[in-house]
Parts: C-alpha cells; structure tokens; sequence
C-alpha cells in the first residue's frame, strides 16, 4: 500500500488531526499508511526520520496555510524535496489548503489543489465535507499510484538522507490511533465566539456592499451600532425590503443572535449560534429556529455560520426571482 506523509506546520495540528480522521476508513481497508513527526519515537533524531519519510513515502500532503508558507523547514526543505521526487514520478504531492493564503505562487501552485477549487477548508462551511473532499482525492491518487506502480518504488539518494543506514533509527509497528483529545478553555471559547462575531460583521458588510454591485435597483447598508450591534438592510428601488440585527448575547446569554428587523432588544430572534467543541476544535452550532436552516445538524466554520444567517436576509428575496 502506499504510505503517506504530512507535511505541516505545527501551528495547524489540530486540522491536521481533523484530516487524520477522515482518513481512518482508508487506512481500515489497507489503501494506506500514514505518518507524521508525532510518530517519532524517543531517541530518534528528528531530521533523519522526517527525511527518511520525504525520501521513500509515495504520497506527500503539502498541508498548507500562512503558517506553513512562513516554516523554512517546510517551504525550503520539505516542500522543495517533495516537488522533486513529484517531477520525478517517484512520488504524488497533493497541497492541501488549510488557511487563506497566497498559495497560487508558490513552486506547488501548478497542482490540483484539494479541497474543490482550492478553497481553505476553514471557509466552507461544513469542515467535515471539505476533509471528506481530501480524503476522497487521497484515495484516488492512492488507487492510481497501486495501479500505476504496483509495488512501491525504491527511495531515491539524496544528500538530505545520511549515507550510514545505522544513522536513521527504524520504528516498528505501531498504533495510528495516538489522537488525545484536546480541551478548551472558557476564555478559548469566549475568544472564538468573538471573533467569529467580527467575522460575521465583515461579511454581512462586504455582501452587502456586493449586493448592491451585482443586481441594479438592490442597495444595501450596513450600519455598526455598537461592539456587539449591527444592523443590515437591503433596498430595492430606494424601499426597503429586508432588515435585520446580529448582536451578541440575547435569550440564550452566550451566543450570537439574529432577529428580522432592526432592534436594540435582545430577547427576541429568529436564530442562535453557540460555540460547540470536540475532542479537537471549536465550532458553530445553530438552534435550527428556520425551516431553511441547515447547521443545526452540522459543525459550522465561521463562514458557515455567516451563510447561515446571511440566508435568513436574502432568502424571500431570492424566492420572489
């Protein structure tokens, strides 16, 4: 089987946990084998195993965000050695786009990017069907490489792999399942949930402003009322004929709300978003208070849970044509 490794910053171990996941079905039939530093054992030198890995592995995650980009060991070693045995055809490299960033520039910019259309799985809206989008395009490559090669290929020399072959210590068999679940702090949760307010404001602002660009007759406003406030509305032809609030707080205290209308009262909404956590990462959850909305039944990103409220705006708009 072929056997893959990430290449990541560590800043991003916590998506890369989350892909590992998604994973664990390839590698339960036998189409994979993973690794990645955490695996080094105690007494390993670090560069060796990681080279080691770089120089034989037949496919290479390029897991990438501005963290990644910004790691000399990643960008210059990593990512250079792995473009090489790409060119070559002694392996498959795949960028993974993790975070928003100028990736298209880049020496891997040339490749098919994962997930669709190259866009960071933090902004689609439900970060488990961006993770599926990459452990499906894994699993095609992985199925390629198997018909292509048939057996996997001797690794190449190179003078980032010692010459000593007592120099790289050797791991055995080992578990994949060494995840420990992570927890989250109340100022961690309180901090998300703010920023994901401001990520909110952004956007409504940003479409709002979009809006009126796209469609002739449509203006739209967006007014700040204050840190934890704002109000959009929507006119067509100078009427109005959409407006609502998104604050902060409300009914359900920690949260952030959305009511039709324009209101500086906090105890009436239509919808709700709460901060949620796994054993891995935070995210958004819904009341499910719409009979259109669909993120009460999924983890939310920040622009999943932006979309979310943006359609209680837009959608009678939408439905007139």
């Amino acid at each position: 089987m072929p056997n893959l490794f990430f290449s990541y910053s560590h800043a991003d171990e916590g998506l890369r946990d989350q892909l590992e996941k998604q994973l664990a079905m390839l590698k339960r039939q036998g189409i994979i084998e993973v690794w990645h530093d955490r695996r080094i054992g105690a007494g390993q030198e670090i560069d060796k195993a990681i080279n080691q890995h770089i120089e034989s592995d037949e496919i290479i995650l390029l897991l990438v965000s501005p963290d990644f980009i910004a790691s000399d060991y990643c960008y210059d070693i990593e990512m250079t050695r792995a473009l090489d045995r790409h060119e070559a055809g002694t392996a498959i490299v795949i960028p993974v786009i993790l975070r928003a960033c100028d990736w298209h520039h880049a020496p891997f910019g040339k490749l098919l990017a994962t997930p669709r259309d190259g866009k960071p799985i933090t902004q689609w809206p439900d970060t488990d069907q961006a993770f599926l989008e990459v452990a499906q395009a894994i699993r095609k490559s992985a199925e390629r490489w198997q018909g292509a090669k048939g057996a996997r290929p001797p690794a190449p020399a190179h003078p980032l792999v010692s010459s000593n072959p007592t120099a790289v210590a050797t791991t055995g068999p080992r578990s994949s399942n060494l995840r420990l679940a992570k927890t989250f702090t109340q100022r961690d949760q309180d901090k998300f949930l703010l920023d994901t307010f401001e990520y909110i404001a952004r956007f409504f602002e940003n479409s709002l402003t979009e809006l009126g660009t796209r469609n002739p007759g449509f203006e739209g406003d967006f007014r700040r009322v204050d840190a934890n406030r704002f109000f959009a509305t929507i006119y067509k032809n100078g009427e109005d004929v959409a407006r609502a609030t998104v604050f902060m707080g409300g009914m359900f205290q920690k949260g952030i709300s959305y009511a039709n209308g324009q209101t500086t009262d906090s105890n009436s909404l239509n919808e709700s978003l709460s901060v949620k956590a796994d054993d891995q990462m935070l995210y958004l959850a819904s009341l499910g208070m719409s009979s259109f909305s669909r993120g009460h039944d999924q983890k939310l990103s920040q622009e999943g849970a932006a979309e979310l409220l943006w359609a209680f705006l837009i959608e009678h708009l939408q439905r007139r044509g």
